[in-house]
């Protein structure tokens, strides 16, 4: 058998282009891991910067609730709003020791004792006994929007206490100022002061009212 005769040239050039290949592979192997490595760093990265961060930002604002839970409850009074027809003007004047006045809320009544609930998250600023008007709560919904819940019972907050929206309150109750509606509840809402009807309001943020 013969021997193979190489020339030292070629078997250098051999060992060279062998060695320029392996270390050409591990570059590439490198190269797509971090590759791999980034695309995860940058996933996260976004991720986390613009989408987490986002859904923080939008949260949606609360909409104003009705102040009872009962479906049954129902409107035994309405708002006096001098547009309406004179038929129903009437049927919004609160007649008291031979008085006659316009109603500035809306009367609530069907059932004795009902749930009465914050209509927004708010602070109580004033839990009042009165005569005339029964038990009065009222909550600071904003700088410029107040709620005020009238003739109730069993009230449950007290000044300067924290309310969340839903929260109970108290139950309708009875006032002398209204004693033919007998158990119900006088709400009203105002902006700057003013009294505005609560049926205009519900489904409203605050920054809408």
């Amino acid at each position: 058998m013969k021997k193979l005769n190489i020339k030292k040239s070629v078997l250098y050039g051999i060992y060279v282009i062998g060695i320029v290949s392996f270390f050409g592979t591990v570059f590439v192997i490198e190269s797509l891991n971090n590759k791999k490595d980034l695309s995860k760093k940058e996933d996260t990265y976004v991720t986390k910067s613009i989408f987490d961060d986002t859904v923080d930002v939008v949260a949606s604002e609360a909409k104003m609730i009705k102040p009872y839970t009962d479906p049954d409850i129902k409107i035994v009074q309405n708002f006096y709003n001098y547009k309406d027809e004179s038929e129903k003007q009437q049927e919004s004047i609160i007649y008291y020791q031979n008085t006659y006045m316009q109603s500035s809320g809306i009367s609530y009544g069907g059932k004795t004792g009902f749930d009465v609930v914050s209509v927004f998250d708010g602070t109580v600023t004033s839990v009042k006994k009165d005569d005339t008007l029964g038990t009065t709560v009222e909550i600071k919904h904003s700088d410029n929007v107040v709620t005020v819940y009238q003739s109730l019972s069993d009230v449950t907050v007290k000044e300067n206490e924290t309310v969340i929206q839903g929260q109970i309150i108290g139950k309708s109750g009875e006032s002398n100022l209204q004693q033919d509606l007998k158990d119900h509840l006088y709400f009203e809402v105002l902006i700057d002061g003013n009294a505005i009807n609560p049926e205009e309001c519900y489904d409203k943020t605050l920054s809408e009212l």
